[in-house]
């Protein structure tokens, strides 16, 4: 079994600034950088194996700074990325309130196939162990969504730095 202490990246200038990011790096704020402290330090007497992030920036920099105090290098992958906005990617959000979506955004049945792949690659690869894996708002919804085994809807949004603990 493997227990996956799920984490949300800290704030970014673009959540700030209302912008979706979807799949481009993104860069923490302030209050993004405080939020990845105040985590790592209600974690850092944890037992953690092994720090899995997204490969965008926002969360590999949330994820670095979590797994400070236990020494160990972040390990990435593309499995946790943000949706693929398409060509919403980089729109302020309020604009899009009432816009025709484009037929490029990722659809969620692609997103929870990426969330079981990423589950099982963390079984797999990871068995026994405690992993700590940053994430995004959606792809975190979809893991939740496919180990609850409820749609997405359901799944309440996490906020930035947030941990949430599954059992795999």
């Amino acid at each position: 079994m493997v227990k996956l202490l799920l984490v949300r990246h800290g704030e970014t200038v673009e959540n700030k600034a209302q912008i979706m990011q979807g799949q481009t790096d993104g860069r923490l704020s302030d209050e993004g950088i405080e939020q990845a402290r105040a985590l790592r330090d209600a974690l850092s007497h944890e037992r953690i194996d092994v720090f899995v992030a997204s490969d965008l920036r926002r969360a590999v920099h949330t994820c670095e700074i979590v797994a400070e105090p236990h020494g160990k290098a972040v390990v990435t992958t593309p499995l946790l990325r943000e949706r693929d906005w398409g060509g919403f990617t980089g729109r302020y959000i309020p604009d899009l309130r009432d816009a025709e979506w484009p037929p490029d955004i990722e659809s969620l049945e692609r997103m929870r196939g990426r969330a079981r792949d990423f589950m099982s690659w963390l079984k797999e690869t990871y068995p026994g162990r405690t992993v700590l894996a940053v994430g995004h708002g959606i792809i975190n919804k979809a893991i939740q969504s496919v180990y609850f085994d409820k749609p997405m809807g359901e799944i309440r949004k996490m906020g930035n730095a947030e941990v949430r603990v599954l059992m795999l």
